[in-house]
């Protein structure tokens, strides 16, 4: 199937700020999502490399900031 990859890969990093928290290197979320996806926001600078055994991902403060800017704009009530 055709379909917007940037629509995607927006929806999905918006969709990470559900599952972004805390720990002592910085932001991770948890990495449940289409591997090309995740490897598109790698190639962007919002996550770290997502090919690890790791469960999560560091999310970068870009990647931190973008996220919660598209759930904001996606997912807010007005």
């Amino acid at each position: 199937m055709d379909y917007k990859r940037e629509k995607v890969d927006e929806m999905v990093l918006a969709l990470l700020h559900l599952t972004t928290f805390k720990d002592e290197s910085g932001s991770r979320a948890w990495k449940g999502q289409d591997w090309e996806v995740m490897n598109r926001l790698h190639e962007k600078g919002y996550i770290d490399n997502p090919k690890s055994k790791a469960r999560s991902v560091e999310v970068t403060e870009k990647g931190r900031q973008m996220s919660e800017d598209l759930f904001r704009k996606y997912f807010a009530q007005v």
